[in-house]
């Protein structure tokens, strides 16, 4: 039998914890991915450590109740099980854990024969979806044509849902002019219909990049305001769910003065994105054939993530050939939030420490009135990147930061004495493109004591992907 099993029927709105939570009691989750489906409900493909944890999920997991809906749950053979429909779903999570090695998405092409696809993602109300299509799809097609770009109308998604996502893969300027295309359409069909005086842009964006899209104190967003005479708001971050990491960006102006916010607006999410991308590609070689929607903090989009380099096409991974070394990074939250990262009776800690496959245990106060606790976190590359990406995300949830406001939490990490110079480079130049990379303040020590271990600390003070350098 195979270590592998796919689980339908899970609740739309279901929380990551609480799935994680749910596969963890039955062993060790090595891989979890969505499959994108056409059904209201999601589902998973999920990787055991063994043949038995499997047996085991599947005996309590089929017809398990969660939420009013029953699970239903079967081996699949280990050849398919990474395969599924291209992304089309509304937000949805990336797959976890590396792609299979040799596997299309991995194999042959260097990264930079990856074309780096972030698609406008629009929302539309559910009414004008006929009129963007057209009689027998002319009108889409025409779209298509004249603005070099694919074009997907999410329809069967959401039965009964007001709106409707679209998604349009193309050139910057591409893009842009498809979507002034998709406005008019919209804007001449509630016109004859009566059924509204103006019709809003609105563009979905990844909650990843929707911190730097707004900028410290709004300064950004207000900035995209003035600059095309709109007015610009973002979706509570209360709507986010696990199936759903998108927030609905809304423009309201005239047809032109929203296609000159839409470009300003794209424009700041592909930068975030690259930016991401870059700072990640540092250590790439520490972790081969992760993948940058892990855990989900990248959107999940066929072309939106190369794979990073690898020496050999269909390498084996590092951790075949010898164990993974081990890391010890240090995480200072606030003080408060200490309860939401344990959990009630420590069950949240407990998952977290599971489903990253690292040891995450949280130093007492230093002072009865200290503001920020120390986490400790000691695992291989991969399991920091999912421990921590979990702690940023369970901050953001938990409003210990505010809606407007990027989570930025300072990160200790120990590097050889004898690498700090590399780190700093000739005249700081290296730690000065660190800092302009990641939009963080970078520490290197210039006088301080190696340790027993003749290592060092280093300071790193930003937000989720800068700590990752």
């Amino acid at each position: 039998r195979s270590r592998k099993i796919q689980i339908r029927n899970i609740p739309p709105q279901l929380r990551w914890e609480v799935l994680d939570g749910l596969l963890a009691q039955y062993g060790t989750v090595e891989n979890c991915e969505q499959v994108n489906t056409d059904s209201e409900t999601a589902v998973v493909n999920v990787t055991y450590a063994n043949r038995e944890q499997t047996r085991q999920a599947i005996m309590k997991l089929n017809g398990h109740q969660l939420e009013n809906h029953a699970l239903k749950v079967s081996y699949i053979p280990d050849e398919q099980s990474v395969q599924g429909p291209e992304n089309g779903r509304r937000g949805g999570f990336g797959a976890r854990g590396a792609p299979r090695q040799g596997s299309p998405v991995t194999a042959g092409a260097p990264v930079k024969q990856q074309p780096v696809d972030i698609p406008l993602r629009l929302l539309v109300p559910t009414q004008y979806v006929g009129a963007i299509i057209g009689k027998e799809g002319a009108t889409i097609r025409n779209i298509t044509k004249q603005t070099q770009s694919k074009i997907d109308v999410h329809r069967k998604e959401n039965a009964g849902a007001a709106e409707k996502a679209i998604s349009i893969h193309s050139t910057p300027e591409g893009c842009s002019a498809a979507c002034k295309m998709i406005l008019e359409i919209m804007q001449k069909e509630a016109k004859d219909t009566k059924t509204a005086d103006e019709v809003p842009l609105k563009i979905l964006a990844h909650n990843n990049f929707v911190g730097r899209l707004i900028g410290k104190e709004g300064r950004n967003l207000k900035k995209v305001e003035q600059d095309t005479e709109t007015k610009i708001t973002i979706s509570s971050l209360q709507d986010l769910t696990l199936y759903n990491p998108e927030r609905t960006i809304t423009v309201k102006g005239s047809i032109e003065n929203c296609c000159k916010a839409e470009q300003e607006i794209m424009k700041k999410v592909r930068e975030a994105y690259e930016n991401d991308v870059a700072a990640m590609s540092l250590q790439s070689h520490l972790i081969p054939g992760l993948n940058l929607a892990a855990v989900g903090l990248f959107p999940a989009s066929s072309n939106a993530v190369p794979p990073p380099p690898s020496s050999v096409s269909g390498a084996a991974p590092y951790s075949s050939f010898m164990p993974p070394e081990q890391e010890t990074v240090h995480v200072f939250i606030p003080a408060q939030a200490v309860g939401a990262i344990i959990g009630k009776k420590g069950q949240h800690i407990k998952q977290l420490s599971r489903f990253a496959s690292a040891s995450i245990k949280i130093a007492p106060p230093e002072t009865p009135d200290s503001k920020v606790r120390m986490v400790v976190i000691t695992g291989p590359p991969e399991a920091q990147f999912k421990a921590q990406g979990r702690i940023y995300g369970k901050l953001k949830e938990e409003n210990f930061f505010g809606p407007k406001e990027e989570v930025k939490l300072e990160t200790h990490i120990r590097v050889p004495a004898s690498a700090a110079g590399r780190v700093i480079g000739k005249g700081g130049k290296t730690v000065n493109e660190l800092q302009n990379l990641t939009a963080a303040e970078v520490v290197v020590p210039r006088d301080q004591t190696p340790d027993e271990n003749e290592q060092v600390i280093v300071k790193i003070i930003g937000h989720f992907y800068a700590s990752q350098v």
